[in-house]
């Protein structure tokens, strides 16, 4: 669940660990220098797993088979 919270300066420094936890959980945190904002601190997104090769050929061997020359058999598809 995101939402939005507004932080000073002086509350960054004094409770850091606070505002980064909750940060982690989904807060967007503004960051304020005399009540003007000046940095935002969000949740970072999780990396995306990466496919290990065993997946990467089952990608391959699930794409259709394209007959003779791909590169002339993609001009005739964009020309029709």
């Amino acid at each position: 669940m995101w939402y939005l919270r507004k932080a000073s300066i002086r509350d960054l420094h004094i409770r850091t660990s606070e505002l980064v936890r909750d940060a982690a959980e989904g807060a967007v945190i503004i960051i304020e220098r005399r009540g003007e904002p000046v940095a935002e601190l969000r949740p970072i997104s999780k990396p995306r797993p990466k496919l290990k090769f065993r997946d990467m050929e089952r990608f391959w061997a699930e794409m259709p088979q394209v007959p003779g020359d791909s590169t002339r058999f993609i001009s005739e598809e964009r020309d029709r």
